[in-house]
């Protein structure tokens, strides 16, 4: 049967882990919420820069442009977006699992795939492994900014310019709800090109100064915007998985302190009745 001081002593400390994750879960809430209401706000207009950007490509006459060119598969990018700490359930698990079964699909058609790791734990997951990393963003999450998506652009558009790659892939979790992400795995680059709907009343753009220049305008600032709505989709997908997990966490200590309760309470009352069978049983001795 458990010592009754053991059980005490087990009580106070999962009560003690029951505090910490409860903290835990509201500050994921309140931090989920600031990251959703920045990712809502700019979901419109990354997707209606996206749509446009494969419009004019689509229609453009300018089909040598570097990143339209769709060339000979020999050589994958595929940036992982992870977190960059802990305690968030199978988030980043999930990221990780998708990345290793994509690099696993190209490497049996013979494809050579690198790494650019977003966030610590993808980072430190493929780095033991000996999977070949071309470049790591680390602790950018906390303070999230712009810069950082121009950053991370800026390095894959060097990758993919010098000829290093042929197609370049991001790995992330899209934001759906608090309970729910969508795991995606989308081609960056080259931009496919989209036809736009004709039937919708569609007329052709009009080109001011001319379709070059606005292709090596728009190209890199679609590019950078799509790299900041990502993020900004792991950010959120991250607090709201840590909020759950979390929850879930304090849930189950709430429930094993019942438990432990329980089971103290029983050998509480088979500790007194021992006791109180030992008194009667000496009583009855002396009066024999």
């Amino acid at each position: 049967m458990p010592n009754l001081r053991m059980l005490r002593r087990r009580i106070i400390s999962v009560k003690n882990i029951q505090q910490v994750t409860n903290a835990m879960r509201m500050v994921a809430a309140a931090r989920m919420r600031r990251s959703q209401e920045n990712m809502m706000a700019s979901r419109p207009y990354s997707r209606k820069m996206g749509a446009l950007l494969r419009h004019v490509a689509s229609l453009s006459e300018q089909k040598q442009h570097p990143l339209l060119i769709e060339r000979e598969l020999k050589h994958v990018c595929l940036v992982v977006i992870t977190s960059d700490r802990g305690l968030c359930g199978s988030f980043n698990s999930n990221i990780i699992r998708r990345a290793v079964q994509q690099v696993r699909s190209y490497q049996k058609q013979g494809v050579d795939v690198s790494l650019v790791c977003v966030g610590r734990k993808g980072r430190d997951f493929f780095a033991r492994r000996d999977y070949t990393i071309l470049g790591e963003h680390l602790n950018i999450f906390g303070r999230l900014g712009f810069h950082h998506a121009q950053a991370i652009v800026k390095e894959i558009l060097y990758i993919y310019t010098q000829l290093e790659v042929d197609r370049v892939e991001i790995v992330y979790n899209e934001f759906r709800s608090a309970l729910q992400q969508n795991l995606l795995c989308s081609q960056f680059l080259p931009v496919i090109p989209e036809a736009p709907d004709r039937e919708n009343g569609f007329t052709d753009y009009l080109y001011e100064p001319s379709q070059k220049e606005l292709l090596d305008e728009l190209l890199p600032r679609h590019l950078n915007v799509q790299i900041w709505q990502m993020l900004l989709e792991s950010n959120a997908s991250e607090q709201a998985a840590r909020m759950t997990a979390m929850e879930n966490a304090t849930k189950n200590a709430r429930e094993l302190v019942d438990d432990l309760t329980l089971v103290r309470n029983k050998v509480r009352q088979a500790t007194i009745t021992r006791e109180i069978a030992e008194i009667v049983g000496g009583a009855e001795a002396l009066k024999g």
